[in-house]
């Protein structure tokens, strides 16, 4: 409070001092007290109570795993385009037949893996079979 009327030298002061978002009372009010109501415990709504909760955590956890899922979807997708992409860029390169034959008898390895190598490599046989050598 305060006493209205004519304020004296010594209430300006006063007023200067305190802070101008003075912390005005309220809000401590039953604010988290009013939302628990007390529960008759009744078995039967005891239990049916115990079930949706079960079936409330059930869905939960299989929206996360959904979630999960298609997360780790969307990746391997993004994976599997990324190597499609790249593959089609190698299928591009233009190889020799005789080169892929060298690389397969230099270094005894599948018509496959010769083959990829040398794409890996634009073509460039000595490339490839230096890299295979290492």
């Amino acid at each position: 409070g305060g006493g209205g009327g004519m304020a004296a030298e010594g209430d300006v002061e006063l007023e200067l001092e305190t802070e101008p978002n003075g912390s005005g009372g309220g809000g401590d009010g039953a604010g988290g007290r009013a939302a628990e109501k007390p529960r008759k415990h009744d078995s039967g709504a005891a239990d049916l109570e115990r079930v949706t909760d079960y079936a409330e955590e059930k869905e939960i956890q299989s929206s996360n795993l959904e979630t999960a899922m298609s997360v780790i979807g969307d990746r391997r997708s993004r994976e599997q385009k990324a190597k499609q992409e790249r593959e089609k860029e190698l299928a591009k390169v233009t190889i020799k037949k005789e080169d892929l034959e060298l690389i397969m008898t230099e270094m005894e390895i599948s018509r496959a893996a010769a083959e990829r190598s040398l794409r890996e490599h634009m073509g460039n046989v000595v490339e490839a079979l230096i890299t295979l050598t290492n």
